[in-house]
């Protein structure tokens, strides 16, 4: 017989669904603002790219419908059916984006080449996966990858490029969605001058860009309900549009329609196909984005609301054009019913900004992960909000990015030209996300390498039509994302390779201590009042820098530790797992290491890391201290300690939580620590100098010498970025030839 649910039970579950349900469509409302801006404006310019060029010749019902039914089928395809179903189930730890997938391949293989999981770091919770039975075709995938170096370097290109593409999208997203809302003006205004347009744009996007360092969470409120009120309006517009001028184009749908439309459009239908992207850009953000949502929110959103309202919005459109064919290139306005013109098109151009604010707030994002796992020069990073971690500014691309996107707008004009460019970079980066998939499918899911093949072929090869189909356009405006791409690739591959070769000069030139230390009395090593921070990259024994300065200035302080700063392959370390606390040598020297590590979207918070750091080495003295009180204990006969086994560890390992926290546990160690630091505390690090051999090829001069020369002496210093006091700061000097 079932057993009954208690009532307080079923009040209590009760409780937490509803509770579930509230937060879930509260997310997905939010998500509206930051994941769905630049997607949901997409119908502003879709027709108008479309049926430019070679369309023009094909302005009849069959080219619109057509042209309706592979837009639908793409929306279906890609956003609903890739992304909803498939790419946001491929989260790292709920981050997502292309480093997320790359970060999760690393973990599951020795896939990685900008950083791997050390044997040390392996307990680390983040970096801890399910294990399951590989297949052969993993295996052999995994086998490939660990064998060439060379496919792991075209993967992290790859990842790369990705990269740069999306960077290249903070540019053109800005410039394509305000110069396309501003020109709904020439409806009601058709003699207004082409100056006139591009100065309102400009002046639309200067205000955006000089407002982001108050942050997103300012005029965050704002986002949601202007873009709520974006689509009820396009949505409304359309239905009222498919009932007043062609309730028959519901019939494009059908696939059919996409066939026709190829039958009689050949090769201007194909080359079409780079205006019917452009009802993708954005979609990359679902999964972007996923770090500040959950997976069921942005999918219940994206369901519920944005999907229908986009394909109610192209529906009515193309009924509208299907009656008015005069009107195909100015067509969105054009088919907004007169009364309501003018607060369409305010809300249009609010929606452009939350749109473009959207992909700005991205790219912030994405440098700051570059930053944090070493491959984008060093930059200053303002986080906006102390609630939210996620939100920062950072003063140097904001200003980079705005003089790019009014150069864009200024040089450009047409958004057409723009669009050619816009749809390339969004659909690359969408083919990037497949092409990971397919690793993520076989060796991070480990299913059947043919579901794999399938997930490449259905989706890949649409994504391959529409790169074909931009390409072609490279000379009209396609060879802009490549350039940004190419440039942007080009100098995180120079700063990882310059950084790289700096750390293995390090690696290479470590002493041991006791060599060190042997050479003490020679030297006359004396102790100083005081702690010294020495930050390195070298995780075991001594970085060259200290051993040089050691030699030509014997001495140091009375407490040395050595830290080192690690950037790992997940998305963010737990608080209490974040510090590695180990002695270096005989008790009495007073020398530790500790390892720091961080995620590539954990806040490194500068201002208290010397009191945290600091406060992990006496917690470690303590701990310390006590263990050999233990031991002592349970040697003893009389100990009462040593007749309860196993349950007394596991009490005392609390009993020592509890006495660390209440600052019970005191030994003479924490005291000298307590001393040393009330005299002071010094920082020393090292300046290498990394130049390129005389025997050197010229790219390679040019990479080492010119490039990263130049963005070494213009980015930001390592202590500037650490926030070291000038006036406590010891750098040695050294000179590294590659």
């Amino acid at each position: 017989m079932a057993r009954q649910m208690d009532p307080e039970s079923a009040s209590v579950s009760g409780g937490l669904r509803m509770n579930f349900y509230t937060t879930t469509l509260c997310l997905a409302y939010q998500s509206l603002g930051i994941v769905y801006g630049d997607l949901s404006i997409s119908p502003i310019y879709v027709y108008k790219s479309t049926f430019s060029g070679g369309m023009q010749l094909y302005e009849e019902d069959l080219e619109i419908l057509g042209v309706l039914s592979m837009v639908f089928w793409t929306l279906t395809l890609i956003p609903l059916c890739k992304y909803i179903f498939f790419v946001l189930a491929a989260d790292d730890n709920g981050e997502g984006g292309t480093f997320a997938l790359y970060s999760s391949l690393c973990r599951h293989s020795r896939m990685g080449l900008l950083n791997t999981v050390d044997p040390a770091h392996e307990r680390l919770s983040s970096c801890r996966s399910e294990t399951s039975k590989d297949t052969r075709m993993s295996l052999l995938i995994k086998e490939f990858f660990e064998k060439h170096k060379s496919s792991r370097i075209v993967l992290v290109l790859v990842v790369f490029l990705g990269t740069g593409m999306v960077i290249g999208d903070g540019i053109l997203t800005p410039t394509m969605s305000v110069l396309s809302a501003v020109n709904g003006i020439k409806v009601k205004v058709p003699h207004l001058h082409e100056n006139y347009t591009v100065l309102i744009a400009c002046t639309i996007l200067v205000s955006l860009f000089a407002l982001q360092h108050y942050g997103t969470h300012r005029v965050g409120f704002l986002f949601a309900p202007i873009m709520t009120a974006w689509l009820l309006c396009i949505s409304g517009v359309g239905i009222y549009n498919i009932f007043r001028w062609n309730p028959g184009v519901i019939c494009a749908l059908s696939p059919h329609y996409i066939y026709k439309f190829f039958e009689k459009t050949g090769r201007a239908g194909w080359s079409s196909l780079g205006g019917i992207v452009l009802c993708l850009t954005g979609t990359e953000a679902m999964f972007a984005d996923l770090g500040h949502f959950s997976k069921l929110s942005i999918r219940v959103a994206f369901s519920g609301l944005v999907y229908p309202c986009l394909v109610l919005a192209y529906m009515g459109e193309a009924a509208y054009l299907s009656k008015h064919r005069m009107d195909l290139h100015r067509s969105f306005f054009k088919a907004i019913p007169e009364d309501v013109f003018w607060p369409v098109l305010i809300i249009a151009t609010l929606a452009s900004v939350v749109g473009s604010q959207a992909i700005i707030s991205a790219t912030f994002s994405i440098v700051s992960q570059c930053r944090g796992l070493r491959c984008f020069p060093r930059v200053k990073i303002k986080h906006t909000s102390n609630q939210i971690h996620g939100q920062i500014y950072i003063p140097e691309v904001n200003w980079i990015l705005m003089v790019l996107c009014l150069a864009v707008v200024i040089g450009f004009r047409d958004t057409n030209m723009i669009g050619n460019a816009y749809g390339l970079a969004a659909v690359t980066v969408m083919f990037i996300t497949t092409c990971l998939m397919f690793l993520i499918i076989s060796t991070v899911w480990k299913k059947n390498v043919l579901l794999a093949f399938l997930f490449v072929v259905i989706f890949g090869s649409l994504e391959l039509l529409y790169i074909s189909a931009c390409l072609s356009k490279v000379h009209k405006g396609g060879w802009l994302p490549l350039l940004f791409a190419v440039v942007i690739l080009s100098l995180m591959s120079i700063w990882n390779y310059g950084t790289v070769k700096k750390d293995a000069f390090e690696l290479q030139n470590k002493v041991s201590l006791d060599r060190l230390l042997s050479s003490g009395p020679s030297l006359g090593i004396t102790r100083v009042p005081g702690i010294c921070l020495v930050y390195s990259n070298v995780a075991s024994g001594v970085p060259p820098m200290f051993a040089h300065f050691v030699t030509n200035f014997p001495a140091f302080h009375h407490t040395l530790i050595f830290v080192t700063l690690k950037s790992l392959m997940v998305p963010k370390v737990p608080v209490d797992e974040r510090f590695v606390v180990n002695r270096v040598g005989p008790p009495e020297l007073l020398i530790f290491r500790c390892i720091v590590r961080y995620g590539y979207k954990d806040v490194r918070d500068c201002y208290e890391f010397e009191t945290q750091l600091i406060e992990e080495v006496a917690e470690f003295l303590k701990q310390e201290a006590h263990s050999k009180e233990m031991a002592v204990r349970e040697k003893s006969p009389n100990c009462m300690f040593a007749a309860v086994g196993n349950e007394v560890s596991i009490a005392s390992s609390e009993q020592l939580r509890n006495k660390i926290k209440g600052g019970s546990v005191e030994c003479q160690e924490v005291n000298e620590l307590k001393e040393a630091r009330e005299a002071g505390v010094a920082y020393m690090m090292g300046n290498t100098h990394v130049v390129a051999s005389d025997l050197s090829p010229f790219l390679k001069k040019f990479a080492i010498d010119i490039v990263y020369g130049f963005l070494r002496r213009n980015c930001r210093r390592p202590a500037i970025a650490l926030q070291i006091p000038h006036t406590s700061l010891i750098e040695v000097g050294m000179l590294y030839q590659v």
